[in-house]
Order: C-alpha cells, then structure tokens, then sequence
C-alpha cells in the first residue's frame, strides 16, 4: 500500500515563495494532501493554491512571534499525524527536494525511511547578478547556484507528532542522548530566500512589520535588519570559488549526516553548525524540480 504523506506550512503573504511550495509539493504528493495555514485570513493564499487545504488563523498579538508559531504548527501536525504515515513540514519559502539520480519521486524518498524524524541537507538557492528575472517554472531550472547550510539542514519531516523546534527536534529529556538523528543521502532542503531577489524585497517587508508589531519576544536580525543581512549574505556568496558538486555535497553531507548537536537546555536533536567554504552549482538533472 502506497505510503500517505502531507506536507504542511504556515504563511503570511509570502506569495512567490508559497507559490513555489505549492506548484512542487503538489506535483509530488496532489494538491489535496497540501495543508497551508493562513496567518490572518488572507484570501490571496486559497487563489494561489487551488485544491489544498488552506486554514485560517487569527494574526493580531505578534509578540513572542516564533514561539506561538511553533505552538499552532506543532498542534496542526499533530492532528495530520492521526492520518498520514509522514508529515513534512517546512516554512513557505522552503521546498523538499531529491536527487533524481537516488529516487524516482519525493513518496520515493520517504518509502524506505524508518526513523521516526527525516532531517534533510539543507542549501541556499541564489540569484545571481547574471540570473534573468525569475519566471514561472521549477525553481532549480533558473536558479543553479547553491551554499550548503548547517542552518538549513532540518527536521522536516516525522511518522508522528513530535515538536519541531530551533531546525530540529524537541525529544522528552530523558531521551535526548538516544534519539535516532537520520539524515537520508539525496534528501535534501532548498531554501528559497536569495532565489528570487525582487521577491525578496516584499518578503523583507513583512519581516519589519513584525518586528514593529510584537510587543515582546521580537525576532532577531534577520528580521529586525532584513536588507542587511541580505546584502551581507550575497556579498559573501558571490565572493566565494565555485566548487563541484560531487565535492561540496559530499563534504556537507559527511559533517551533517552524523553526530548531531543535542541540546541539553531544550532537550533538541539537530543538525550540528556548519560553515562552508565554497559555493556550488545543481547538476541539471535537478533542473524540473522546485
């Protein structure tokens, strides 16, 4: 019997990334097995993804932002968990890729996984100055130029409820040494960000607002100084050498893929840090997905 599995996100007028949620998530798993929660009842969202579930919820209070998002999040999924054999779950501007070469669809991917919690190899997909202005189509066909994160590879998906915090896992204390950490060869996370620059500039927009909205437990600089942090990332990314593919995944791969950080203050199993050296490029075989 053909595995059940969902992907889940929440959003607030983040339009182009979610469009690209939608367009790859649907094609891999039907747009009935999509479920987007809606932060403030945005009527765009159910326009830009037609036959998924979309859920409203009230967006007034922002305060302490990231930790009431987690909490609707982590109710959500646990209530898709009663029905589906895995809920991934990821942010709207990130999408769960494969390596075609390793699996023949996304389903395919999570069919042999036994690990109560998939962590995926997480890269930035980036514009660069040369890049045409993003159309419509598979991201990974317009934008090659990736930098594998430590801070991207992620918990994104699980057989069952569980609580997904700071990228990775919030495990009960007492399990916390023992807990399977599995990061499966050719999973991995793509995160849309620096793709699609002009979007870029009204995704920052939103992240100003809510720092000036919450009243406590404000976001960090990413979002409080959204315009610095971009420059400061592409300015970094452009200046690093190219390194092959074959190379810069397998030495991402070999650092992430073991020995993960567990965190004894949250009691969370994550991915460890990571800093790359180089940048790299998607083999074109990635070029229909996204």
């Amino acid at each position: 019997m053909a595995l059940k599995i969902c992907a889940l996100t929440m959003v607030y007028r983040d339009y182009w990334a979610l469009s690209r949620w939608y367009a790859h998530h649907g094609a891999e798993l039907g747009a009935h097995n999509l479920f987007i929660i809606n932060h403030g009842d945005d009527p765009k969202i159910g326009e830009i993804c037609p036959g998924a579930h979309v859920l409203s919820v009230v967006r007034e209070d922002l305060s302490h932002f990231d930790r009431v998002r987690s909490k609707i999040m982590d109710q959500f999924h646990a209530e898709l968990a009663r029905d589906y054999d895995w809920v991934i779950r990821t942010d709207a501007d990130e999408v769960v890729l494969y390596d075609p070469e390793q699996y023949s669809s996304l389903a395919a991917a999570f069919e042999t996984q036994t690990a109560p919690v998939v962590t995926a190899l997480g890269f930035d997909i980036v514009e660069m100055a040369r890049n045409r202005a993003m159309t419509r189509g598979p991201v990974c066909g317009q934008r090659r130029n990736v930098i594998f994160s430590g801070h991207y590879s992620k918990a994104v998906a699980s057989r069952a409820a569980q609580k997904f915090r700071l990228h990775g896992v919030e495990v009960a204390p007492e399990a916390l040494e023992d807990f399977p950490y599995h990061m499966p060869k050719g999973l991995y996370l793509g995160h849309l960000k620096y793709a699609n620059l002009a979007a870029l500039d009204d995704a920052n927009a939103v992240r100003r607002e809510v720092v000036a909205a919450a009243q406590a437990g404000k976001p960090g600089k990413a979002w409080a100084e959204p315009e610095t942090e971009a420059r400061d990332f592409l300015d970094e990314f452009a200046g690093l050498v190219a390194r092959p593919w074959e190379k810069a995944e397998a030495k991402a791969y070999n650092r992430l893929s073991q020995a993960p950080a567990r965190l004894e203050r949250f009691s969370v199993v994550r991915a460890r840090k990571f800093k790359p050296t180089h940048r790299t490029k998607l083999p074109a075989r990635f070029a229909e997905l996204g």
